[in-house]
C-alpha cells in the first residue's frame, strides 16, 4: 500500500461544505426517547429494509415510551409512515437488525431495560417474539451495547450483549457493573449465555478483524463513570473467550467509552477506531509490528477530531459524545465523521449546549468542522444516529434520536462526487455476509469496509455499503467472504447500487 499522502492526492477536495435540509416536520417522523435515570444512556436508531422495497426503514428506541418502526416512503423529499410492527414495547434502549435465522428476512435484536427480545421478521415490517422458539435468554438487566457475527461454520449467529449498572442500586450505582453476555449457537437456536467477565459497564461493542487475520475479536467500550478498576477491552472469541492482555501488547485505556466507529481512513488495509467519550474522544490506529499485536496509537489530535468541547456558542465546558459514524457525505472519496452530542442529564461540569459534530475529511487526512455550515448542528441532547441514504439518491442523509425531545432527520442535498453502493448476499446461512470484507479501488485510492452488526451507540444498519468515489466514474470491488473465499477484482459503474452475490456477477439494483 502507498503512504498516506500518496493515497489521498489523487482525489481533490469536492464540495467545501455539504448541505443538509431539516425535513423532520414534513417527513412525519415523530418519536421521543423518554425517561429519567435508566434512560440517560441508549436511545438508538437502526436502518434496514424491512419490506423489500429497497428503501431503508427505521426503528427508533422510545425508552419509557414505545419503540416504533417507520416505513420509508421517501422520494425527492423524505417521508415516513409509522407501522404496526409488533415492536411497540417499552423499555427499549436500542435495536439492531440481523437475519438471525437466515431465512432471507431481517430480524431484530431488541435491547431493553428489562428482558431483551429477539424478534423474527415476518416481512412487510412486521415482527414476532422468538425468544422461546430460538432458545434466547433475554435476562432482566439494563442492556446498552450489542455486537453480532457468524462464527465460521456456525448455522446461528454469536451475539454479545453489553450490560450497564445494576439498576436496583440507583442510590449508589458506582462499581455495580453487571456481567456482559455472549450468546452462542445451540441446538436449533442459542445456547445458554456465557458471562464475559470482568465487565465494566459497556456502552458499545464491535466484532472486528483488527489485524486482517480472518478471525474477529470483540472490542468493548466501557463507561469509567461507574466501573472500578476497569478499562477498554479486546476479547479473543475463538474457543473459550479471554481478554487480550498487556503481555500481548494491549495497552490499558480508561475513558468514558460510549460509542465505536470504524473505517480504513488511510487506505492501508487496516481499520481505524474512533472512540467517543466525555471530552476525551480518541482516534486509534494500529501500530504495525511483526507479528502484529493489538497496540494502537491515538491520532485524534493530529487528525483534528478530538471534538472535546462545543465548537460554537459560549458554553466552554467539556462535551459529551455518544453515537459516532464515518460516512462520505460529499462523495469526494474521503470518509467524514458524524458525532452525536448531548449532556447526560444536566451535569454542571459538562456542556449543556453541545452541538452535534460533522467533521469533513481533507485531502491531507485531517478533519474540519462543518456541522453549523451544513445545517446539522442541533443543540438537542442527542444519543443515537444513522448516516444512511434514505431516498436512494446517492447521498447519505442523517437521522438522530434525542433524549426527551423529538428525533430529527435531515436530507443531504450536497452537490458531491460520484458514488457506488454495494449490497452483499450469499446463499444459505448468513445471507447478508456479516463478517465479509469489502475492498474497493479507483485510481490510487483504496477503501476497506468490514460488514458488521454493532458499534455506534445503540444504533446500527443492515444493507447497502456506501462508497464516495470523487471524480472516478467507476471502481473495482473485491470481496473476502466470511468463509475466507475471495471474489476477485470486479468492475462496477458509478452512481448506482450493486447486489454482489457470492459466486455470481454483480447485478444493478
Amino acid at each position: 500500500m502507498r503512504g498516506l499522502w500518496a493515497v489521498f492526492v489523487a482525489f481533490p477536495a469536492w464540495a467545501d461544505t455539504p448541505v443538509f435540509v431539516d425535513e423532520t416536520v414534513g417527513s412525519g417522523l415523530a418519536s421521543v426517547y423518554a425517561g429519567d435515570w435508566q434512560y440517560m444512556v441508549g436511545g438508538g436508531v437502526s436502518a434496514f429494509d424491512c419490506n423489500a422495497d429497497l428503501l431503508p426503514d427505521l426503528v427508533l428506541a422510545g425508552g419509557e415510551g414505545a419503540a416504533s418502526v417507520w416505513v420509508n416512503r421517501s422520494g425527492a423529499a423524505l417521508r415516513f409512515e409509522k407501522a404496526v410492527s409488533g415492536v411497540e414495547m417499552t423499555g427499549v434502549t436500542g435495536a439492531y437488525p440481523m437475519d438471525i435465522d437466515s431465512d432471507g428476512v431481517a430480524d431484530l435484536i431488541v435491547l431493553r431495560v428489562g428482558e431483551n427480545v429477539v424478534m423474527r421478521g415476518l416481512g412487510a415490517c412486521r415482527f414476532e417474539r422468538a425468544n422461546e422458539a430460538w432458545g434466547f435468554d433475554g435476562g432482566d438487566g439494563w442492556s446498552t451495547a450489542l455486537a453480532a457475527t457468524f462464527e465460521r461454520g456456525a448455522e446461528w449467529p454469536t451475539i454479545a450483549v453489553g450490560n450497564y449498572v445494576n439498576r436496583k442500586e440507583e442510590a449508589f450505582p458506582w462499581g455495580s457493573c453487571t456481567p456482559n453476555w455472549l450468546h452462542r449457537p445451540g441446538e436449533g437456536g442459542f445456547a445458554p449465555p456465557v458471562e464475559l467477565t470482568p465487565s465494566y459497564c459497556a456502552l458499545s461493542m464491535l466484532f472486528t478483524d483488527w489485524n486482517n487475520s480472518g478471525q474477529v475479536a470483540l472490542r468493548v467500550s466501557n463507561d469509567r463513570e461507574y466501573y472500578k478498576g476497569g478499562q477498554e477491552q479486546l476479547w479473543h472469541i475463538e474457543g473459550e473467550p479471554r481478554l487480550y492482555t498487556e503481555a500481548e501488547g494491549w495497552a490499558r485505556l480508561r475513558i468514558w467509552g460510549m460509542g465505536i466507529a470504524t473505517d480504513d481512513l488511510d487506505g492501508d488495509g487496516l481499520p481505524e477506531y474512533f472512540l467517543t467519550s466525555m471530552a476525551d474522544n480518541k482516534l486509534q490506529k494500529a501500530v504495525a509490528q511483526e507479528p502484529l499485536v493489538p497496540k494502537f496509537a491515538d491520532i485524534a489530535f493530529k487528525r483534528g477530531v478530538t471534538a472535546h468541547r462545543p465548537f460554537m456558542g459560549e458554553d466552554l465546558n467539556p462535551s459529551t459524545a455518544w453515537h459516532a459514524q464515518f460516512g462520505d457525505v460529499n462523495n469526494d472519496g474521503l470518509a467524514d465523521l458524524f458525532v452525536a452530542k448531548g449532556n447526560v442529564d444536566r451535569m454542571p461540569d459538562f456542556a449543556l449546549h453541545d452541538p452535534n459534530n460533522l467533521m469533513l475529511q481533507q485531502a491531507d487526512g485531517t478533519f474540519v468542522e462543518v456541522a453549523d455550515k451544513a445545517g446539522v448542528a442541533s443543540m438537542r441532547s442527542a444519543r443515537g444516529g444513522q448516516l444512511v441514504d434514505l431516498n436512494r439518491d446517492g447521498l447519505l442523509d442523517l437521522v438522530v434520536v434525542n433524549r426527551r425531545e423529538g428525533a430529527q432527520v435531515w436530507r443531504n442535498t450536497t452537490a458531491g462526487g460520484h458514488w457506488v453502493g454495494v449490497r452483499l448476499h450469499q446463499d444459505g446461512t448468513n445471507p447478508d455476509a456479516i463478517g465479509a470484507r469489502i475492498e474497493m479501488r479507483a485510481g490510487d485510492r483504496r477503501w476497506l469496509r468490514e460488514t458488521t452488526v454493532g458499534g455506534g451507540h445503540m444504533s446500527g444498519s443492515l444493507g447497502v455499503q456506501h462508497f464516495g468515489l470523487g471524480v472516478a466514474e467507476g471502481a473495482e470491488v473485491r470481496v473476502v467472504w466470511p468463509d475466507g473465499s475471495v471474489m476477485g477484482w470486479t468492475p462496477l459503474a458509478a452512481d448506482g447500487v450493486w447486489r454482489v452475490t457470492k459466486g455470481a456477477a454483480p447485478v444493478a439494483e
